[in-house]
């Protein structure tokens, strides 16, 4: 049985049963079935129970969102907005998917060639739990909309959002196996996933997760000869120029760090600081980062939840306490709260060096780590120097110099004055270990389609 506990009081939450291979084979059968009828399918019928999926997430948002908040601890009106956005993305590709997937043609010498975007089949995704539902809706939505059939294997921890997912889908409208949730034991995670991608009837893989999860999808992905796009981990750089407005820079930064209680791919995560402004800087990140209210995620106010599981939370001090032992000085936070509940509090780490944990490593949690440089030549090397490359951001009030720095960074997105997020409108996605391929936007919806070239001579 899969067994999922609240992470803010620790209490177990609901049991489900676990799925074994053959079951698993029947499932992947079924959504091939549905994916074969659906592909068929034109735009506008695509177009029109996408819009009810749509609906139905506006109007079930708090209902959903009360499981979010459940599950993995997301300070529920954090968890509203959640699956609000997920109403978007699918309006988005309902209203944009025929257009970014229409056939071009191209003369060549008195002949014509013709370039169509055709489904691959059944797509399986494999999901996290820090945005249960955003993570899967922004792939599937498009995926769908090219006429794909999906099968994901979401987070243990989050299955009771799983399945209401699942249900969603067929309220909608969609076929009844087109889109369909795996379950599976902890312990078989590796072996089962294998199994799926093997599997005939799956055509390829997305994975959002972290780094290491990454890394054993796409091998089995690449031995299938299966393709695969990874969305990763990521240590975000925020770089704050002497020039910036540091007030809005820490407001900002702040927001950035403490969503979903720090957990997020593209969290802020170091903050490059020039020297000339970094005791402002980080006197009012300090002051900020303490009067965040932290508490039940249900509660008014609360801006910070729990860690979404108590192993989550122990790495997430182990990172805190080993860069203090190397010399990284503890502002705030830092302290393992008594009592029920995976919560940690926001913490701030100053004069950070590389070779400590808060250098080197990705931490999951609300910890802002304040890094000092002298210059802008200095802020790029030390924002590069990292195995990630997802998102980063610059503050400043000079654009052009602000845009300077943006094309030197080895990232996927870079933002000035504002925070890292993802939008249905761009292209999403990292470099380096932060993954490849990309989510979202025209460039998204083209990952899992077939590019058909067609040859028509001239009469």
């Amino acid at each position: 049985m899969i067994v999922t506990t609240n992470p803010a009081t620790g209490k177990p939450i609901a049991e489900y049963p676990v799925m074994l291979a053959g079951d698993i084979d029947r499932l992947l059968r079924q959504a091939e079935h549905d994916y074969r009828h659906w592909r068929n399918t034109g735009f506008e019928e695509r177009r029109s129970i996408m819009k009810n999926l749509a609906t139905l997430l506006r109007s079930q948002s708090e209902a959903q969102a009360r499981l979010i908040s459940l599950e993995m601890g997301k300070p529920f009106r954090q968890a509203v907005g959640e699956v609000n956005k997920c109403a978007w993305v699918c309006d988005y590709f309902a209203d944009h998917a025929e257009e970014f997937l229409r056939p071009e043609e191209v003369a060549l010498d008195g002949a014509k060639g013709v370039v169509r975007y055709e489904p691959l089949g059944v797509i399986l995704g494999v999901m996290p739990w820090n945005f249960p539902w955003w993570q899967v809706i922004r792939f599937a939505a498009p995926a769908i909309m090219a006429g794909n059939g999906i099968v994901v294997k979401h987070a243990p921890n989050v299955t009771g959002c799983s399945i209401a997912i699942e249900k969603l889908f067929r309220e909608a409208g969609f076929p009844e196996h087109l889109y369909r949730a795996v379950h599976i034991d902890l312990d078989e995670v590796d072996r089962l996933t294998g199994f799926m991608i093997d599997h005939p009837v799956i055509k390829a893989v997305s994975v959002t997760g972290s780094t290491g999860a990454g890394r054993a999808v796409a091998s089995k992905a690449g031995m299938a000869l299966k393709r695969s796009v990874l969305e990763l981990g990521g240590s975000d750089p925020y770089i704050v120029l002497e020039d910036a407005d540091v007030h809005e820079a820490v407001d900002v930064c702040v927001a950035g760090r403490l969503l979903n209680t720090g957990q997020s791919c593209v969290a802020a995560k170091r903050f490059i600081v020039h020297s000339t402004v970094i005791e402002e800087f980080t006197g009012l990140l300090v002051h900020k980062m303490q009067k965040a209210v932290m508490g039940d995620p249900f509660t008014e106010g609360v801006e910070v939840g729990p860690i979404a599981r108590a192993d989550l939370r122990d790495l997430v001090h182990s990172q805190v306490e080993r860069s203090v032992r190397d010399g990284a000085k503890l502002l705030c936070g830092g302290v393992m709260p008594e009592g029920p509940g995976c919560y940690y509090p926001p913490t701030v780490l100053a004069g950070v060096s590389r070779g400590m944990a808060a250098y080197e490593e990705e931490i999951f949690g609300p910890v802002a780590t304040v890094i000092e440089v002298q210059d802008d030549d200095e802020a790029v090397a030390v924002a590069n120097d990292s195995d990630y490359g997802l998102g980063s951001a610059v503050f400043s009030k000079d654009m052009a110099r602000a845009l300077a720095i943006a094309h030197q960074l080895e990232t996927g997105c870079c933002f000035i004055n504002s925070m890292v997020k993802s939008d249905p409108r761009l292209p999403f996605g990292g470099i380096k270990h932060s993954g490849y391929g990309r989510e979202l936007s025209h460039h998204g919806i083209r990952e899992f389609v077939n590019i058909r070239t067609l040859y028509l001579p001239g009469e």
